[in-house]
């Protein structure tokens, strides 16, 4: 049989292997991993004890595939890009975006530590340099998450924690391979790289993979476009995707390829959905989590059938560098979570963790599939001497190995020490009156079915009799845990997140909204559920609080727009918040209705009076902002309301269409001809309309009444030296104390003038900062936007140029400025 034949036949062969050892895995409660692990072991042992074949030989001083994976740029190339790619497509970068601050830190500054510690314990027991050392200490300090991820997920614990994991995981894989690589390229040359070099390689290599990355993410979902509703090529891009980026990074622009795939995967998780049909986005998914699930499997394989030919290589002297490795590895990773994650909670950058999440996180940093590619990638390396790369692989491995063991099988262990496989005290009573309510609806449904369709009675009875005692038995236990109204509270916010998330889902689902506000509003739920849970009501009032506030994309659209007068960016952003608040409010109403219909019989009347309490609250204050935005945009109001129903009314007509489909009501042509047409009308709503800002000089001029009896010539004049401004409820216009620079027309708004305790409003028509000017004082005022304005601004040196050639209009302003003046005592705005 030829080599290639073979290898073919063995990779088919690990596949059903890995395929038999899942369920064995759900079955015994273990990490996939461990098993993986074991399993190449043993398929390893086969082969070392003399009964190699053709289709076994898997280690990587084998002969079966060391054709293909002992060179290095071949094994990073070739399992690198699926691993990492995947990873960033999993994680909620909106989520991570808000907590991109401690991520990094804890990613980088980790790496550090891990890298510094293990390396300097390695070199300290005198079986190799500190550089190789500290080439084994890059390659451990990447973690894998799935199994500590997956058992955060079992005891409900904070989706913010698991972002942390997650993201920290996802960008210490990136930050220590460019770490890794760079002492890699440090060791094999002769010169050297020293310390501030090597500093600045490693920011000019992460720092130019991440924009290679961002680049390439951004042309794929350009190029993807054209391609919508063609889930195949879609999907073939994006399978091209990180591959292309790793070689062209790593080979032509030499920048950290790694970084490039992770930057390109969290850029088309972010933007990629909105470019991709939601179809082809669950596709896309699926096929990724396929590639990157055996591509984890053949690496653990291939990896872990070498365990026996490097327990014959190691002798004695690595028992210490072994010991040492895993002593130093868990000490640089207590730091991380019992030093660096406190700090980062004082800051004020981190939610609190708890002492039982802590010591979770520490014994489950386990290492996988990225560690062991490295491990071989070194391994593979013919610049190092022989003994020197058998050396780090065989540290680097065992640490795997130790890790895959020790930790994953003691892991749910450790949990149950930290009394984390138990419910909540308010979990347990919330599942005992779930049984007991559920009970109740179900015994009551059984009788209408029994009577509908003639079912024997005893029998019925025997069925009624069984949820009579199952909702006894849960309502005992109900009382027994009776909470205080504190903990029902938080219980009830808690519940209403999580069904405010499910809601924005079944929105998208239906059509009804885009992918784009949907990722941001169930991102927005996932931040009121931790607000709930860390700090209760309160904490649910402050992330919801955020609806009247502005984020920082729409701060940054309008600097573009004041410094270089660019629309679209800021009409994009208005647009957003037009469309995320119309289905906001629709949302919480919705909520108010479920609590009353759900939370009442589940909790009791008294428990929920303060969730209801909170829930119009928050609808009252979205009101007002969508209100504030309807008033200046009546017309784009109503075609996201037309839109809105437009979306619903096709997605129902998609599933009558369905359903008469597979009832056999209709042929299958005849639906294909219905679907193809309601793909048209799709692409012609899909679209979100333009929202126009109406920020045009000369029509805003020509409204003013300042300026209504100017000829033409004259609104040209003055439209030069006008500038159009959009302020948005809450910003501050003029600040007190500042010097007066410019004076401004309200042509469509309103704003409050205020000084100490004298307050007045300016609407249409009027203008303001005018005083400053004409007297050349400071300010003596506050001027905020109440409402979203147009404004027209008038600088200084422009306001005298235009009161010498229109002196009619100088002397109202000058008028205007006198009877201020006057009724304010000399307090100017």
């Amino acid at each position: 049989m030829s080599g290639i034949v073979a290898s073919l036949f063995l990779v088919a062969g690990l596949l059903v292997l890995v395929s038999a050892l899942e369920p064995l895995a759900a079955r015994v409660r273990l990490p996939l991993t461990v098993l993986m692990a074991f399993a190449g072991a043993v398929v390893g042992a086969i082969g070392f004890v003399g009964l190699n074949t053709p289709f076994v030989g898997l280690s990587l001083g084998g002969e079966g595939v060391e054709s293909v994976i002992a060179d290095t740029d071949v094994l990073l190339a070739v399992f690198l890009p699926p691993l990492l790619f995947q990873a960033g497509l999993t994680i909620d970068v909106r989520r991570m975006l808000d907590d991109i601050g401690p991520i990094l830190l804890m990613a980088i500054v980790a790496v550090v530590i891990c890298t510094g510690a293990v390396g300097l314990a390695i070199s300290a027991t005198g079986i190799m340099a500190l550089l190789p050392a500290l080439l084994v200490g890059a390659i451990i300090s990447t973690t894998d998450p799935v199994a500590v991820i997956g058992l955060f997920r079992d005891v409900g614990a904070p989706k913010r924690l698991s972002i942390l994991v997650e993201g920290e995981s996802l960008l210490n894989d990136a930050a220590a391979i460019a770490l890794m690589v760079i002492l890699l390229e440090a060791f094999v040359t002769t010169a050297g790289v020293s310390l501030l070099a090597g500093i600045w390689l490693f920011a000019l290599s992460f720092a130019g993979g991440a924009l290679f990355g961002f680049l390439t993410a951004l042309l794929c979902t350009w190029l993807i476009k054209p391609l919508r509703r063609m889930p195949l090529a879609e999907i073939t891009l994006t399978l091209a995707l990180p591959y292309l980026t790793y070689l062209v990074a790593e080979r032509w622009i030499e920048v950290s390829g790694v970084v490039a795939v992770v930057v390109a995967a969290l850029t088309m998780a972010a933007r990629g959905r909105t470019a991709i049909t939601p179809s082809s986005w669950t596709a896309l998914r699926t096929v990724w989590d396929q590639i990157a699930y055996i591509a984890a499997a053949l690496v653990f394989l291939f990896a872990a059938s070498d365990i026996p030919g490097i327990i014959e290589r190691a002798d004695a002297d690595l028992l210490l560098p072994i010991v040492v490795t895993v002593i130093a590895a868990f000490a640089a990773r207590a730091i991380t979570v019992w030093g660096l994650l406190p700090a980062l909670t004082l800051l004020g950058w981190a939610e609190r963790v708890s002492g039982e999440y802590k010591l979770v996180m520490w014994w489950g940093g386990l290492r996988g599939a990225v560690t062991l590619v490295l491990a071989a990638a070194v391994a593979g390396t013919p610049q190092l001497n022989p003994g020197t790369r058998i050396d780090v692989a065989i540290l680097a491995t065992c640490f795997v190995v130790f890790t895959l063991v020790v930790n994953g099988l003691s892991l749910r262990p450790v949990m149950r020490l930290a009394g984390l496989h138990r419910l909540s005290k308010e979990n347990r009573v919330l599942r005992d009156r779930a049984i007991a309510l559920t009970a109740d609806a179900v015994a009551e449904r059984l009788a209408l079915t029994a009577e509908v369709h003639r079912l024997d009675e005893s029998a019925l009875r025997e069925v009624l009799d069984r949820y009579q005692r199952r909702r006894e038995v849960a309502q005992q236990s109900a009382e027994v845990g009776v909470l205080d109204p504190e903990q029902q509270v938080r219980v009830g916010l808690v519940t209403l997140a999580a069904r405010e998330e499910t809601l924005y889902l079944d929105h998208f689902v239906r059509g009804s909204i885009s992918r784009s506000t949907a990722v941001a509003m169930i991102a927005k739920a996932g931040r009121l559920r931790d607000g709930a849970r860390s700090r209760g009501l309160e904490g649910y009032r402050d992330a919801s609080r955020d609806t009247g506030r502005f984020r920082f994309s729409l701060s940054l659209a309008m600097r573009l727009h004041r410094a270089f007068r660019w629309e679209g960016p800021l009409a994009s952003k208005l647009a957003d918040r037009f469309e995320q608040l119309t289905i906001t409010r629709i949302v919480v109403s919705q909520l108010i209705t479920f609590t009353r219909a759900k939370l009442v019989p589940l909790m009791g009347l008294p428990a929920t009076i303060p969730l209801r309490e909170t829930l119009e609250a928050r609808l009252a204050d979205i009101e007002a902002a969508l209100e504030s935005l309807r008033l200046q945009y009546p017309d784009y109001a109503e075609l996201l309301a037309h839109r809105f129903l437009l979306r619903a009314g096709l997605r129902m007509e998609e599933r009558e269409y369905a359903e008469l489909a597979e009832e056999a009501a209709i042929p299958a042509e005849v639906h294909h001809q219905l679907e193809a047409e309601l793909d048209r009308r799709w692409r012609e709503v899909e679209e979100r309309p333009n929202l126009d800002l109406g920020l045009d000089t000369e029509e805003l001029v020509r409204r003013f009444p300042l300026f209504e009896a100017l000829a033409e010539p004259d609104i040209r004049e003055i439209s030069r030296l006008l500038r159009p401004r959009l302020t948005v409820p809450g910003e501050r216009i003029i600040t007190r104390g500042e010097r007066g620079d410019f004076m401004a027309f309200i042509s469509s708004g309103a704003v409050e003038v205020s000084r100490d305790d004298h307050r007045y409003r300016l609407g249409r028509g009027d203008f303001f900062g005018e005083i400053a000017i004409l007297t050349g004082r400071r300010r003596q005022a506050h001027v905020d936007a109440i409402a979203y304005s147009q404004l027209l601004i008038l600088q200084g040196r422009d306001f005298r140029r235009f009161a010498k050639t229109h002196p009619e209009a100088r002397q109202k302003i000058r008028e205007a400025a006198g009877e201020r003046l006057e009724a304010t005592s000399g307090r100017e705005a």
